[in-house]
């Protein structure tokens, strides 16, 4: 008997052979039901599983459709401009929420990057980004207050944080070497960004220096849905 995941890899290549085109109408489950002779629960089940993944998507009463792939974001994840100018610059309507700022425990990697010891107290800033107000990304900055005496203060407050070192003096911003991973999200991410456990998460680890004096400002982990993104590279 065919089972769900079948008819699912057959879903995604008809999509990616273009045998369904982007917002075309999918077959409705009973026709589906009837193609593979399997009971309709056993379609609905691909199609959310299709859903889940962000092949399709469905309009109440109306049926599933092809998700227009070219309507995902472009990001490019290099560069010296704030997320928030090039959401901005694209014209998307955008948003950014300041979700926490609180002092962090001891992590080896941030702190010796940060050029902070374990008696240090080092922060953690996280932005959610917001496109047409569904989370595309989670943004946290690791600041060490030796740095920044007023993090703990004026964290909150902070949606860029390129526009918090602007008013702290520093103008021209370099990017230390960064690490690219995939995973999948944690019971936290999933519920932040509001995506099933079967997208895929893009994460970006990196950190921010001034370019002038070398300071290091912070120490970057960006997590991105894989789901609303296209990547210029």
């Amino acid at each position: 008997m065919v089972d769900e995941m079948l008819i699912v890899d057959e879903m995604i290549a008809d999509i990616q052979s273009g045998k369904y085109g982007q917002e075309e109408k999918l077959p409705s489950e009973n026709e589906l039901a009837d193609q593979y002779l399997v009971p309709r629960m056993t379609i609905r089940k691909a199609y959310e599983r299709l859903q889940e993944l962000g092949y399709i998507y469905s309009k109440q009463g109306k049926g599933s459709f092809v998700k227009d792939r070219k309507k995902q974001i472009p990001l490019m994840l290099s560069g010296n401009v704030s997320f928030s100018k090039k959401m901005s610059e694209l014209g998307y309507p955008f948003e950014s929420r300041t979700i926490f700022c609180e002092k962090t425990d001891y992590n080896k990697m941030v702190f010796q990057f940060l050029g902070a010891d374990e008696m240090d107290k080092v922060f953690k800033i996280g932005r959610l980004r917001l496109v047409d107000q569904t989370p595309i990304a989670l943004h946290i900055s690791f600041v060490a207050q030796s740095v920044f005496q007023d993090i703990e203060a004026e964290g909150p407050g902070i949606t860029s944080m390129f526009d918090y070192y602007h008013k702290k003096g520093f103008s021209e911003f370099t990017s230390a070497s960064s690490t690219l991973s995939v995973m999948f999200p944690t019971k936290f991410e999933r519920e932040v960004l509001r995506c099933s456990s079967l997208v895929p998460l893009l994460i970006l680890e990196s950190g921010c220096l001034d370019q002038e004096t070398g300071t290091v400002l912070e120490c970057t982990k960006i997590i991105y849905r894989s789901d609303r993104f296209t990547y210029v590279i």
